[in-house]
């Protein structure tokens, strides 16, 4: 009798915190949503706990929205797991938990951009990935390293064609590098291959080139008629003398002039004192520099230079005194504009 008692004066206030906290889990998992007006960017580090994790979520949505967080971790055994999760305004925490269990990430696009510099390229990478830039640029310094995909220290920079991919943010140099040879690959179709045979160059002596016309012009449209000069003087033997080479020969690229002490520089990306192509590219090119080599203009010009007018183009030359003469006209319109 006394046990029915305790059980009817126990018993219906225990049912009822049951159903109450049945309610209130619900509302924190299943009802409330983040409210938010655009998708949201949650990024978990390795050494990111669940207290830290709660932390990000909480300042992600509205104040309250993550208080089942606990409750989820303790019944499911949770291990934070890294990566880039978006959270959209109609999720809930048990949806989001799920994704954040199963790492189930959402991609980000990443942009491999035309740089100068692999330590440019380090430092774009580091910030936008869960990489250290440091580690990646000692990564691509490496001969090792660098051979276990096919290029060395000089050439690596060919490994990169400068395109928007989505990658994974927490995607480590390893897997980004095995992205990027599938990429490289995918870009060197039979077509693009057939194009540098008939050139006369390796895909990596078409990255090279393409690299110094890049340097030379902005202008796309231009693009093909410098890299036709530069394959004429491949062809005959002559040095390519161009100036970027030199910029990254000294590795500063503020050069306005080059004067006749620059061009002493001891250095195989000297091309004033080495004929032929530099050890490897001295940028990421773009894609229209490299189909710029791949579709050159056929013509017999041997000489640009700089046109007075400062609109980024070029005068052409067959002769070397055709070449003095437009190389007069800009170096007065430099003196006159005082560009030392």
């Amino acid at each position: 009798m006394e046990r029915k008692k305790a059980l009817k004066r126990w018993g219906i206030p225990m049912a009822c915190a049951v159903i109450l906290l049945c309610i209130w889990g619900y509302l924190m998992l299943f009802s409330h949503t983040f409210n938010i007006e655009k998708p949201a960017g949650l990024y978990i580090d390795e050494d990111d706990t669940q207290d830290s994790v709660r932390a990000k979520i909480e300042a992600t949505a509205r104040p309250g929205i993550s208080s089942g967080f606990p409750l989820l971790s303790a019944l499911n055994g949770y291990r934070v797991k890294s990566g880039y999760y978006s959270v959209e305004p109609d999720d809930n925490m048990f949806g989001l938990f799920r994704r954040l269990k199963q790492g189930r990430q959402t991609p980000i696009r990443l942009t491999i951009p035309s740089v100068r510099t692999m330590d440019r390229l380090s430092g774009v990478l580091g910030r936008k990935l869960m990489m250290d830039s440091a580690t990646v640029a000692r990564h691509l310094s490496d001969s090792a390293f660098c051979n276990r995909y096919g290029y060395n220290v000089n050439t690596i920079p060919c490994l990169f064609i400068p395109n928007t991919y989505e990658v994974y943010w927490n995607i480590s140099p390893e897997e980004l590098m095995n992205r990027m040879k599938k990429e490289n690959k995918a870009f060197w179709t039979d077509e693009r291959l057939h194009k540098a045979e008939i050139t006369g160059l390796t895909p990596e002596e078409v990255v090279t080139l393409a690299s110094i016309i890049d340097e030379e012009t902005a202008n796309n449209a231009e693009k093909p008629m410098v890299a036709g000069m530069y394959l004429n003087r491949l062809r005959i033997g002559m040095p390519l003398q161009a100036d970027p080479t030199v910029k990254f020969a000294w590795g500063d690229f503020s050069l306005r002039r080059i004067y006749h002490n620059h061009l002493q520089v001891e250095s195989p990306y000297n091309t004033y004192r080495y004929a032929g192509l530099p050890p490897g590219p001295i940028r990421i090119p773009s894609i229209a520099g490299i189909e710029a080599v791949l579709n050159h203009v056929h013509h017999d010009y041997l000489y640009m230079c700089a046109k007075e007018d400062f609109s980024g183009t070029h005068n052409f030359a067959r002769t070397y005194r055709e070449h003095l003469a437009n190389a007069a006209r800009y170096t007065a319109a430099l003196n006159q504009r005082n560009i030392r």
